[in-house]
């Protein structure tokens, strides 16, 4: 098991459609010929149920092991926020509990950004590759990461993808991540802002239930709201939630399948890509650091 979050070991697949290939999560040194520039050690520990049983000496070691696993992650996040900056992508880090509408809320963005801003995608998820199909069907680029029994992307996942993905240079990223509103609050996968994805069919204490994410989130987007005349969902009260545990967490209401609000997450979209780097277009020859990130 991770010794982070408890999630179960396995292979990883990349399909980029060019170059897939697997990656081993656990019990490797991490010498696979990548450009990440140095070894790590995914360990993993079993964990003692609701801690009883477990010694003191257990508990403070999977401390460290926890400790150990975000340092190494956050290191190769670093290193893919300066790969994304050298060619002035924006990445945004999507996340939400299963069937929030992560995919159709990208699919209706990238038909609102054509002919603005160009648009890679990579989509996370234990299985299959059907939301980056969906996504290709729109005519942009798509990586899909499979993580086996592993419930959250990581930073080093993240590198290997962008290695099989078309560079979406002075544009913007999208990275959808496993439904899961608990541990990818605490993998930083190189991103500018983490954008947390409620659904109004879902409960609108969800901020209270699960606070490390809405904390760690810059933008909380309350997408179906077409169903709002259908559900029993206060919107002032939910955002109310979000804003007790994270103050500066902006709300947006949206619904992908009607389109109601889009371009108000367009322009969004747009304003943080000028927040982040402060100024227009790439100049041509502007993105060289682009390729000191690569892969071997």
């Amino acid at each position: 098991m991770c010794g982070v979050c408890g999630c179960g070991e396995g292979e990883v697949r990349i399909d980029g459609r060019s170059g897939d290939h697997a990656l081993h999560r656990h019990g490797h040194d991490g010498a696979h010929g990548h450009g990440h520039g140095h070894h790590h050690e995914n360990h993993h520990e079993h964990r003692h149920g609701n801690g009883s049983g477990a010694t003191a000496g257990d508990r403070g070691r999977l401390v460290l092991i926890e400790q150990d696993i975000l340092a190494k992650n956050d290191s190769f996040a670093a290193r893919n926020r300066a790969r994304l900056g050298g060619s002035r992508i924006l990445a945004l880090n999507l996340v939400s509990s299963p069937g929030a509408g992560k995919t159709t809320l990208l699919t209706a963005t990238i038909a609102a950004l054509a002919g603005r801003l160009s648009v890679g995608v990579i989509e996370g998820d234990q299985e299959t590759a059907n939301d980056a199909e969906r996504i290709r069907a729109t005519g942009v680029p798509a990586v899909q990461i499979n993580t086996g029994r592993g419930c959250h992307l990581d930073a080093h996942m993240v590198g290997h993808a962008l290695d099989e993905l078309p560079s979406a240079r002075g544009g913007v990223l999208f990275i959808e991540n496993v439904g899961n509103l608990v541990c990818p609050a605490a993998f930083d996968l190189g991103e500018h802002h983490k954008v947390a994805i409620l659904s109004v069919t879902e409960g609108e204490d969800k901020p209270l239930k699960y606070p490390d994410m809405f904390a760690a989130a810059d933008l909380m987007i309350l997408n179906k709201t077409d169903l709002l005349p259908y559900v029993d969902f206060d919107v002032a009260r939910c955002a109310e939630f979000a804003r007790r545990v994270n103050p500066a967490i902006e709300v947006l209401e949206l619904s992908a399948k009607t389109g109601a609000g889009l371009e108000r997450w367009v322009e969004w979209i747009a304003a943080a890509r000028d927040r982040t780097f402060a100024c227009g277009l790439p100049h041509p020859g502007e993105a060289k650091g682009e390729e000191s990130g690569r892969h071997a």
